[in-house]
């Protein structure tokens, strides 16, 4: 089991660079393809909104025949395959199909060491492991930032996305030939996905899923990139810098996060104010003046990448809520709620800077962020809190 986990690991952080490599690469398919702002904040946005889309089946799969099939077989086709075809794109629509496809090939990941965790190690030890998982898989955020700018600029960035799905389909044979299914116990009581939505408590925990991720995901995956060549003149050298510096923050914050609900015996608490203080970074952001350093700025998206790690102790948060036999759909609907909210928000906001005056159109996004943000504080302020 170690070594399976230690196989998922590796996929997750596969997953993590395939969702956030996009921003490094914006010169480049710019120079290529044509590709626009807008063309890569869709393509991006897809990939989160197909993962999202494919939790439903997911939860199913992992109730019913188990982590190891489910990962294997959508981390091989949709990971490896999405990968080779953004490799031959010719247009920016094919990057867009590529994006997801690798969608549909990351999706299983994460969730299938989230059913291990809950299945198989104490239920106190849930967030702190969640949060491990994440910090540790968030290796490929750093590798889709300065690494990956390096490798583009020797090899190019196709044969670099070449030999990023033989790795993605090396790491899929490893996880058939280690990973192993937690024992399986005969449900008593069938369910559905329906039978979850049904749970008051949860409706309090969605919104909160839905934004906590969004602005650190959708700055750091895509529009460092934009923001730092059209505001402050950055190459692909200083962008790979200035992701790098976020997603260590990135990397930070799940791991700090992951043991504060034991520490101060609140789960509800710990993400409450911890998005508080991505809400100031975003607004800091907001009010920055135009002669702010490259450096202020990289400091700001750094506090919101930080604080935008609470991901796993939502799931936490959650988790004792779901029944036994619905822990596989569970965590895969929140999963839903977060991944699905980055995607509609890279969606969103790719829309809105196309249309507000490029003199301030990226102080207008950092506005929306922070104003997303404290919505859903408004709303996850009434939730009941839930520890194990």
């Amino acid at each position: 089991m170690r070594i399976g986990l230690i196989c998922l690991v590796l996929g997750y952080v596969l997953s993590q660079f395939y969702r956030a490599f996009l921003a490094v690469l914006t010169p480049a398919l710019e120079a290529d393809l044509g590709a626009t702002s807008a063309d890569l904040s869709y393509a991006s946005g897809l990939w989160f909104i197909v993962f999202a889309a494919m939790q439903i089946p997911v939860g199913e799969a992992l109730d019913r025949i188990g982590p190891k099939i489910t990962t294997v077989v959508l981390f091989a086709l949709g990971g490896a395959g999405g990968a080779l075809l953004f490799a031959v794109a010719q247009t920016p629509a094919h990057i867009a199909w590529a994006m997801a496809l690798i969608g549909v090939g990351c999706s299983p990941v994460l969730m299938a060491a989230y059913y291990i965790f809950a299945k198989m190690y104490p239920a106190a030890m849930f967030s702190t492991l969640a949060g491990s998982m994440i910090g540790f898989g968030s290796l490929g955020n750093l590798a889709s930032s300065a690494p990956m700018a390096i490798a583009v600029d020797a090899f190019g960035w196709r044969e670099t996305m070449v030999g990023m799905s033989v790795v993605t389909l090396i790491v899929a044979a490893a996880l058939w030939l280690f990973m192993k299914d937690p024992p399986k116990v005969a449900a008593k009581v069938k369910g559905s996905v329906i039978d979850l939505l049904k749970i008051k408590a949860l409706w309090l925990i969605f919104p909160m899923m839905f934004v906590n991720y969004a602005p650190a995901a959708g700055l750091r995956g895509l529009w460092v990139g934009p923001y730092g060549t059209d505001v402050f003149g950055a190459d692909t050298a200083l962008i790979g810098t200035m992701t790098l510096v976020m997603g260590l923050a990135m990397i930070a914050g799940n791991f700090a996060y992951g043991p504060l609900d034991r520490l101060f015996g609140t789960r509800k608490w710990v993400v409450f104010f911890g998005n508080a203080l991505g809400a100031i970074g975003c607004f800091a952001l907001f009010g920055l003046g135009a002669d702010a350093s490259t450096w202020t700025a990289t400091a700001l998206l750094a506090l919101v990448g930080l604080a935008g790690a609470s991901f796993p102790v939502l799931i936490a948060h959650s988790r004792p809520f779901f029944p036994e036999h619905l822990t596989g759909r569970g965590v895969t609907l929140m999963n839903l709620f977060g991944i699905g909210g980055v995607g509609i928000m890279q969606i969103v906001t790719g829309r809105l800077m196309s249309t507000w005056d490029s003199s301030n159109a990226y102080s207008l996004l950092f506005g929306f962020y922070g104003l997303l943000i404290c919505c859903g504080l408004a709303i996850y302020a009434f939730s009941t809190d839930r520890t194990d």
